[in-house]
């Protein structure tokens, strides 16, 4: 039976101007470019591990958790999580190959890291590890736990979806054959981005990303230390994937945690129920949306994100 319930998070944010709205390739484009990170202190980690595909920093004690940045991301989204939860759980911090500065691979990209991922949590011998996915690192919390459902523990994600393209489309029912030639051509034009390129257009999303002006500075730098080829070929293998018909086979809980603050107000219905479609058949999810929150919900509001992370957690 499903169990899937739907809240919306409302806080006091200062106005500011309406922004205009995009036309749907400009809309693409920026989400598209789900970058980012946070200006902190590097942390002491207890152990650091590297496989080709990502880099893990294990940091606390306890219960395994696994967590996923996203496109063109590293694990220093995660510092104000880490600092809240490390005394309780073991943490284990994911930088994926080609995002900021972590060495690239050739090949498929998304399969791989999931193969990699699965070998890992065997290696270390992770009883049910949580798994908590930040967009594209939701994505794969999601492939993660439809393919081996007896070896994930719950799922968070965060603002990310078993099938990213009805987003952008703006229509549930969007498949991948319907966007199999754009996806095509976008895999094209980032194979020579140059980083110029690559920061210029990371620069027109920013205020989709977070709201605070060092947190969108960051988020150039993160793009200009990424591999363009491997940008490409992630935002090809998320158009060309539907998770939507293996999600059933998810055991644990699912936490989806949506944000849906860059959207014009008239939009927040149908943000939502897109989100609400991508769950329909996961036996238990709970969707929460933050309607005030841009795509980097940990950077945006951190006391909100870590309760609800609190939550999700519980045995």
């Amino acid at each position: 039976m499903q169990n899937t319930t739907q809240h919306t998070h409302n806080t006091q944010v200062n106005n500011q101007p309406a922004k205009a709205k995009p036309g749907f390739w400009t809309f693409f484009a920026i989400i598209m470019t789900i970058i980012g990170g946070v200006i902190v202190p590097q942390l002491k980690a207890a152990e650091v591990a590297a496989v080709p595909s990502f880099q893990v920093t294990v940091i606390g004690e306890g219960k395994p958790v696994l967590l996923i940045p996203g496109l063109m991301s590293d694990s220093r989204i995660w510092q104000d999580t880490v600092k809240s939860l490390k005394s309780d759980y073991q943490l284990h911090l994911i930088s994926l190959a080609g995002f900021a500065g972590t060495p690239a691979i050739a090949g498929e990209f998304l399969p791989q890291v999931q193969q990699d991922l699965l070998a890992y949590i065997e290696q270390q011998q992770l009883v049910k590890p949580a798994v908590i996915g930040h967009s594209l690192g939701a994505f794969l919390a999601f492939a993660l736990a439809s393919s081996a459902p007896e070896q994930i523990g719950t799922v968070v994600a965060v603002d990310g979806l078993p099938y990213i393209a009805p987003i952008f489309s703006r229509n549930p029912a969007t498949q991948v054959t319907d966007m199999q030639a754009q996806a095509s051509q976008i895999k094209g034009y980032y194979q020579n981005m140059t980083v110029e390129q690559l920061t210029a257009g990371a620069k027109q999303g920013l205020f989709i990303q977070a709201r605070s002006a060092a947190h969108q500075q960051l988020v150039l730098e993160m793009a200009s230390r990424s591999d363009s080829r491997t940008v490409g070929q992630a935002m090809y293998e998320l158009l060309t994937t539907d998770l939507r018909p293996k999600v059933s086979a998810i055991q644990s809980k699912v936490w989806l945690l949506g944000a849906s603050g860059a959207l014009p107000e008239a939009q927040q219905a149908q943000a939502t129920a897109i989100y609400q479609q991508q769950l329909a058949t996961i036996a238990n999810a709970t969707l929460l949306m933050n309607t005030n929150s841009r795509h980097f919900m940990m950077l945006d509001e951190p006391e909100w994100f870590i309760a609800q992370l609190r939550l999700a957690l519980q045995e």
